[in-house]
């Protein structure tokens, strides 16, 4: 149902603003030794939980090796350039990754030492279940984060970013470079944002990787297209946009003023003219405000980093910013629109 009654709908679809931005996820910064102590400190808790669930003193055969491990994860942090470029950093990691393992392997025969043992009541066995669930979870990514330590640090091989993990309590997060100087590497997730001329949010998306922001133009006309039946009179973006197919899909859509800075390369006499028309600048003018709709969001409704734990809770959380947004913008409208009538009203 629309909440906005003619003349106010026209500039919900007559104009279109995108761009991108990074939602961070909520993990400390990635390194292989921290990895590594985060795999050892939470195995070593659960299986200290999973032993007073089941009323035993320990569990046999598993060995609490948490302050070797933090030990030598210090020692890492704290070594200096000229040591992390000998020999001697690579020795502290095998250490780290010999103690991980032996870790990672006791926790596995302590679920199988006590698979036969079970709980006199329903809520110690619901809870003994869950622990083992976690011990299974986290058994499974810290053998991902061992075999990328081992692979980066001891081989020296370059790990695919498809196969890297920046986090266990995360792992769906992703590496998000974008460029930028104060932050050249972000962790969290793309997420493509749409904006009409009113400000409000038409069309969001979170993003798996880091895709380039010229595949989103076709997609978001698309969907432009569902929502409104119509294409967008002008549409505007940044250069990282651009490219002749997305300029021709907005044209043979019906866009009249298409402001899409052309990205790098020397631009043909009609290009120059194009971006010097008041109509252009009218639409980079415009665009901007999708850059000041982005700083509320994540300054405003508390979207720079998502507190919520796992990939649809991350989702959520987006969609509830993008969501209060949208309210908050219309109930500012309808709040205008009957100060207008009422000054009609007493006139």
């Amino acid at each position: 149902m629309c909440l906005l009654k003619p003349p106010w709908n026209w500039a919900w679809r007559t104009v279109a603003g995108c761009g991108s931005t990074v939602v961070e996820t909520d993990i400390h910064h990635p390194t292989d030794n921290t990895l590594l102590w985060d795999v050892v400190r939470v195995l070593t808790r659960l299986v200290k939980q999973l032993a007073k669930a089941l009323k035993l003193p320990r569990i046999k055969g598993f060995c609490d090796r948490s302050r070797s491990a933090h030990r030598r994860m210090y020692e890492i942090q704290r070594m200096t350039t000229r040591q992390r470029q000998g020999s001697e950093q690579t020795g502290k990691y095998r250490e780290l990754i010999e103690i991980t393992e032996e870790v990672v392997t006791s926790a596995a025969s302590a679920l199988e030492t006590t698979a036969t043992k079970r709980a006199t009541d329903l809520p110690t066995a619901l809870k003994i279940e869950s622990i083992r669930a976690d011990i299974e979870h986290y058994f499974g990514l810290g053998e991902r984060v061992i075999d990328q330590a081992r692979r980066r640090v001891l081989n020296g091989e370059q790990v695919p970013t498809a196969e890297k993990i920046y986090s266990i309590f995360e792992p769906h997060t992703d590496l998000i470079k974008r460029g930028k100087v104060r932050t050249p590497v972000e962790f969290g997730h793309k997420v493509f944002l749409a904006e009409s001329a009113i400000g409000l949010i038409t069309q969001y998306k979170v993003l798996k990787g880091n895709p380039a922001d010229e595949v989103h133009v076709i997609p978001s006309l698309e969907n432009h297209h569902r929502v409104f039946r119509r294409g967008p009179n002008m549409y505007s973006t940044d250069r990282g946009f651009f490219n002749e197919q997305n300029v021709e899909a907005c044209v043979n859509d019906g866009v009249t003023t298409v402001s899409i800075p052309q990205r790098g390369g020397s631009r043909t006499p009609q290009r120059e003219a194009r971006e010097r028309s008041r109509a252009f600048k009218d639409g980079q003018r415009f665009r901007a405000g999708i850059e000041g709709r982005i700083s509320v969001l994540m300054r405003g409704r508390g979207m720079k980093r998502c507190l919520a734990q796992g990939a649809e809770r991350f989702e959520l959380f987006v969609g509830a910013a993008v969501l209060a947004n949208n309210l908050m913008k219309i109930g500012e409208l309808l709040v205008k629109r009957a100060e207008r009538r009422a000054k009609r009203t007493n006139r």
